[in-house]
């Protein structure tokens, strides 16, 4: 008789992590305030802050810019996440 382990699937965790949810806050900002001011949807906003969006590199240096910073202190790029 054969045993099989079964294991859990491993789920790929975001190689981009990102600090655009704090910042919005801070400014006291909703999703649709910053989503006016950069031209997108609502929806792009919350996709991104939850890390299921990455934005196109236009797009990340126009957040940047908004915020008055760069964009690494914005999105951080973890190597290893991407590797799983």
């Amino acid at each position: 008789m054969v045993t099989r382990v079964h294991s859990q699937p491993q789920v790929a965790q975001p190689a981009v992590k990102n600090r655009l949810r704090v910042l919005r806050a801070e400014r006291r900002w909703s999703q649709a305030d910053l989503a006016d001011k950069l031209n997108v949807s609502r929806q792009t906003i919350y996709a991104i802050e939850n890390e299921r969006y990455d934005p196109s590199l236009p797009l990340a240096f126009a957040i940047a810019e908004l915020f008055e910073t760069n964009i690494e202190s914005i999105f951080i790029y973890h190597a290893s996440d991407a590797a799983q």
